[in-house]
């Protein structure tokens, strides 16, 4: 009986060193999916009718989405360089470095956790700092943007080095879903880990192949955004840049119906490679033991408000899709409480019982999930560059362009799609000065530069 002990836990041994036994890690694994460019308001399951996204249907059917999640702005017109700075370090915009250098970062601390630490994708953060925030790395794009057939890809080498530089000839978040894929399927035994895969789509140039891009320019045509305007009814201090230059001025209905068939085209192929990853994921046997979330760095304007950019505040630039599925993760929930995509790492770090890195701030969102909270922010505040501020509640909110001497106000459960500016209106006089203060109390708080230039 003895010898019969002995040898089964011989064998078991040997398959777990082998990695054909999948032991239960005491920390769950952490997947995240992150788009680029990719508006709230781009999933079936949320409410989309023309979108096809099949799997990030089944993802927010088996996990949480939360409806008013943001990025907090940019000093910059890349827009997804601080975004993801911010995702990554839990640190506010303007206390966060484009580049990294010198601040502490979640996968960091996730690492001195056990935790194995993988990155794939767009890294527009700074060659040095992907070297030392992730253990490995495979087919990495140092950059942010580009031809997504001839995007140049580097692996991190074992001694923490780009190598192996190439152009696949692949698309792009196909080679992605590739990295991704093949880590998920290496991983053996028990030890955890975040695997961090950064699309670079459905940001333009957005060239998905033809069956994606059939659907949408036959029969599918998205419908013109309500907020649709031929031009932006005022200088908001961005007019003249590389996005909003894509299109013409003035914009018509034709040529904004022609990017976004592009857009929801480069948004289904992003679904299917997505979809491919969960089932890697279900594939190793790890889909029960991972926290999944799929997000995206801001939104985008495409037609509306005349815009074409994410150089902006309105809700279709900044509010971005969040959704999270996993261990602990309550099942087809929405959740409308603010918050920001900076929260995120620190609701990862509660729920794998990570300590933060120094400096981060996000806020974690497991006691929404839990049901201990309501809410953990009572409002959420934006800028850009130092032309734009906004403030909103749960209920208004107000925007101010400073160099023109501009505010407008709106009221987003009568009117979500921000059409009409109450700014002016004489009833809510009191309500703008409210908002107006919040709006001074949140920048202050948030060491905004533009009050010291007052």
């Amino acid at each position: 009986m003895n010898q019969t002990r002995i040898r089964t836990t011989t064998l078991l041994l040997l398959l777990l060193a082998g990695g054909l036994v999948q032991a239960a890690p005491d920390r769950p694994n952490v997947l995240i999916l992150f788009s680029d460019d990719q508006r709230a308001d781009t999933i079936g399951a949320l409410g989309n009718p023309i979108v096809r996204t099949p799997n990030l249907d089944r993802l927010t059917r088996r996990g949480t989405a939360f409806t008013r999640a943001y990025c907090m702005g940019s000093t910059q017109g890349a827009v997804c360089v601080p975004s993801r700075a911010m995702l990554l370090t839990g640190r506010s915009l303007f206390r966060v470095k484009g580049d990294l250098a010198g601040q502490a970062a979640w996968p960091e601390a996730f690492a001195r956790a056990g935790y194995t630490t993988f990155l794939t994708g767009k890294w527009h953060n700074g060659a040095a700092s992907a070297l030392r925030i992730f253990q490995q790395g495979r087919a990495v794009f140092l950059g942010g943007m580009g031809d997504p057939y001839r995007l140049p890809i580097q692996d991190i080498s074992s001694d923490h080095q780009f190598i192996n530089k190439i152009i696949s000839g692949d698309h792009s978040v196909q080679v992605i879903a590739d990295a991704a894929c093949r880590f998920l399927l290496d991983q053996k035994g028990y030890q955890p880990f975040v695997c961090y895969a950064a699309f670079n789509a459905p940001h333009d140039p957005r060239v998905a192949p033809e069956e994606y891009q059939r659907h949408y320019d036959r029969d599918h045509q998205p419908p013109l955004p309500s907020n649709f305007l031929p031009r932006h009814p005022f200088d908001n201090g961005a007019l003249v840049i590389r996005d909003e230059e894509l299109a013409p001025w003035p914009r018509t209905e034709e040529v904004v119906r022609r990017h976004l068939a592009d857009y929801y085209a480069a948004i289904e192929h992003l679904d299917r490679q997505i979809g491919r990853i969960l089932d890697a994921l279900e594939t190793k046997g790890q889909t029960a033991n991972t926290l999944v979330v799929f997000a995206s760095d801001h939104g985008l304007a495409i037609g509306s408000h005349g815009l074409f950019g994410k150089q902006n505040l309105y809700e279709h630039s900044m509010r971005s899709p969040l959704i999270l599925a996993g261990p602990g993760i309550p099942q087809g929930r929405r959740v409308d409480a603010l918050c920001y995509l900076f929260d995120i790492f620190p609701t990862l770090g509660e729920l794998a019982k990570v300590p933060p890195p120094e400096g981060s701030e996000g806020l974690s969102l497991a006691p929404l999930l839990d049901g201990r909270k309501s809410f953990v922010r009572e409002s959420i505040f934006t800028a850009y560059a130092d032309v734009q501020r906004a403030l909103r509640d749960d209920r208004w909110k107000l925007i101010v362009y400073p160099k023109v001497q501009k505010t407008q106000l709106f009221d987003l459960l009568e009117d979500p799609d921000e059409r009409r500016d109450l700014a002016d209106d004489p009833a809510q006089a009191d309500n703008r000065k409210r908002l107006t203060r919040l709006l001074t109390e949140q920048q202050e708080k948030a060491d905004d530069p533009l009050l010291k230039r007052k």
